[in-house]
């Protein structure tokens, strides 16, 4: 068995979970091997992975990313690289089946342009390219052989798919231009680092805070789970071992259901797994089990240390003490999160990162990025509506959150505008809070329902198209007017409409088509649409605010409805954003409240000498063109999500009166 001594070596990835376990282990036992590692910091990497080895002065880290080719040649040339670890990839398959798009540009295409670099600079004497066990598909639970290195790949999500077409490429260019490759499709892994959005981590994290764990399906799903370390020792067997054109799978006998992990977490947490395990909806395709034949592997020497107990112990003992490694991990801990929705780790460079890409230009005249210009932040928002009252206020609150945001620019009926607004802005999310709503009610819709079409229907439809193109989480501003009470919703009953009911209210033409694009898009799985109403701010000298309507009018009905508290709910609508979650949402607080109560309140905290008078809906009706909408909206689904959301009194004496009148004292 011959064995290879590496010189220069790139890692790819290597900020990332496994690659950064790897590049410390090298950069620890090899300190002659010079390792430079590229990685673009997406929101699963972390420069803090690389701490121990960040100050080894034949260590060097740079800011890129693989897709880049005149990066990637540079590199290549100038730091003589004669190995390559392409560990940079997409890997959670949750984010594949509503970003896949993003998955074939960073696993096929950036391996693609790696490989055309080692092609050109014919300098690379290995090329180890990590792949996963996902690539062969699911295996027969009663299977008591493993997949060998050569199985049949199929592959049966988007993320295994583009890791089996990477696979593809990496063994054309070994037989077509005689590359030294190799492949290691390896089991599930964990420990220390890793972003919570993988199971492991998650669920520590969501221990942690007491929350309950998101278990797919019925939790029988059967996987595999090695310990970083004993992974990281692999590919240091492989680097040194691995015979070029092989494959090798890095895998483990020892399998465990997933609701078996939950119960093993739950135990080191003292929790009651019967209280503290939540069945979600299950993946699209959840493969049932992932089974490997590793000896060719422990033929070159290799073998597992790390028991299962031993393992998740460490796992458990490194979250508890670095619960802030990864910021503000929200949204990778629901059920179903999505990429590029969350943030990710620390984004500093190290200074030789700054100076090697803003010379690399100078030096070779290729087109390389400066630091600065591939600095991305997690999202950046695109905002349509600025005029409106909901547009205007969504502005106020990217500025106090730090988020960027631009106001669109093109008129929603115009695909050719909305798509240069999209090009022009680069957003991770889209906002649309326009639309008619009447001028200065819904009546006027009664007499310009083209122009209401235009902008409702058209307008939403176009811009929700535009953005599944793009593959854009569209949050869409919609209204919960499509409804009345009726007999099995009654008023006063405490029973309202849930997401899944079918509008039953026609009465005002402004919310026929509210209904009509609604249904409509439920098409596109890249919308989450909003259902307000009657929305209500602390600002009471808002024209549109619904306390500031009806304590102008002579005479006001007295109606239970559910109503919307912006100032609670709209900072819940970026959150929502953030957790990429899409589908119908009833977005109004919890409960119901009257005309006269809300008055009640106004005349407690505002004005004490305020008074009214009612009159009934038949009264109302002789002084309003389109009949209006009471009912009371079921809210439940968006109180599990964001429990301390408060409910519609609570919340109105929180952040409506109490406020105002203590800017009145």
């Amino acid at each position: 068995m011959t064995t290879f001594k590496p010189k220069n070596i790139l890692i790819t990835g290597a900020a990332g979970f496994i690659a950064s376990h790897v590049a410390n282990r090298l950069a620890r036992n090899y300190p002659d091997y010079k390792i430079v590692v590229l990685d673009k910091l997406d929101y699963c990497s972390n420069l803090k992975n690389l701490n121990p080895s960040s100050s080894l002065p034949k260590f060097k880290f740079v800011k890129g990313d693989v897709a880049s080719a005149d990066l990637v040649n540079y590199v290549l040339i100038t730091e003589n690289i004669d190995t390559i670890m392409h560990f940079a990839a997409q890997t959670h398959v949750d984010n594949s089946f509503g970003n896949s798009f993003t998955f074939t540009k960073n696993n096929i295409y950036g391996t693609h342009v790696l490989l055309e670099a080692c092609k050109v600079t014919g300098q690379i004497k290995r090329f180890i390219h990590v792949s996963t066990d996902e690539v062969y598909g699911e295996t027969d639970e009663d299977a008591v052989v493993g997949n060998h290195e050569a199985s049949q790949l199929l592959p049966t999500n988007p993320y295994s798919a583009t890791k089996a077409g990477a696979e593809m490429l990496v063994m054309a260019y070994g037989r077509s231009y005689g590359l030294p490759v190799i492949t290691t499709r390896g089991n599930n892994v964990y420990g220390p680092n890793q972003f919570p959005e993988k199971l492991i981590p998650k669920f520590i994290f969501l221990a942690m805070k007491g929350k309950p764990l998101p278990i797919h399906g019925d939790g029988s799903n059967v996987r595999s789970y090695l310990f970083c370390e004993d992974v990281a020792e692999a590919f240091e067997v492989i680097l040194h071992k691995g015979e070029v054109g092989h494959v090798y799978n890095i895998g483990t006998k020892k399998e465990r259901r997933v609701i078996e992990v939950a119960k093993d977490i739950c135990k080191l947490f003292g929790m009651n797994p019967e209280n503290s395990i939540q069945f979600v909806e299950n993946r699209p395709f959840n493969d049932q089990r992932y089974f490997l034949d590793d000896q060719k592997l422990k033929n070159l020497g290799w073998f597992e240390r790390t028991t299962w107990e031993e393992g998740l112990k460490k796992t458990m003992e490194w979250y508890t003490s670095n619960p802030g490694w990864w910021g503000d991990v929200s949204g990778a801990l629901v059920p179903h999160p999505r990429m590029p929705m969350m943030p990710g780790g620390q984004t500093e460079k190290y200074e030789s990162a700054k100076t090697y890409i803003s010379t690399a230009s100078k030096v070779t005249g290729m087109l390389v990025p400066s630091a600065k210009s591939i600095e991305k932040p997690p999202f950046k928002f695109l905002i349509y509506g600025k005029t409106g009252w909901i547009g205007g206020l969504l502005g106020k609150l990217c500025e106090k959150q730090g988020i960027p945001f631009e106001y669109g620019k093109g008129r929603l009926e115009d695909r050719s505008q909305i798509v240069s607004d999209i090009l022009a802005v680069h957003p991770t999310h889209v906002f649309n809070a326009a639309g008619v709503t009447g001028r200065p009610n819904v009546d006027w819709c009664e007499s310009h329902k083209t122009e209401t079409i235009r902008t409702n229907v058209a307008g939403t439809l176009t811009l929700a198209d535009v953005c599944r193109e793009h593959n854009i989480l569209l949050i869409n501003y919609a209204t919960g007017c499509i409804f009345e009470y009726d007999a099995a919703h009654p008023e006063g009953s405490g029973v309202g409409f849930k997401e899944e009911d079918t509008p039953n209210f026609t009465g005002s033409f402004y919310s026929k088509t509210k209904a009509m694009v609604e249904e409509l898009l439920k098409e596109y799985d890249n919308v989450c649409t909003l259902r307000v109403r009657m929305p209500i701010s602390s600002d009471l000298k808002n024209p549109r605010n619904f306390i500031t309507k009806i304590s102008r009018y002579d005479k006001v009905v007295n109606i239970p409805n559910s109503m919307t508290i912006l100032d609670e709910l709209l900072p819940i609508s970026i959150e929502m954003a953030k957790r990429n979650l899409h589908g119908i949402w009833n977005f109004t607080n919890p409960g119901v409240v009257s005309h006269n109560e809300i008055l009640d309140m106004y005349k407690k905290y505002i004005n004490a000498e305020f008074k009214w008078t009612n009159f009934t809906l038949e009264e109302q009706a002789t002084v309003i063109i389109a009949p209006r909408s009471n009912n009371e909206l079921d809210a439940s689904k968006l109180k599990k999500e964001f429990p301390e959301m408060l409910s519609i009194k609570e919340s109105l004496i929180k952040y409506v009166f109490e406020p105002n009148g203590r800017n009145r004292a």
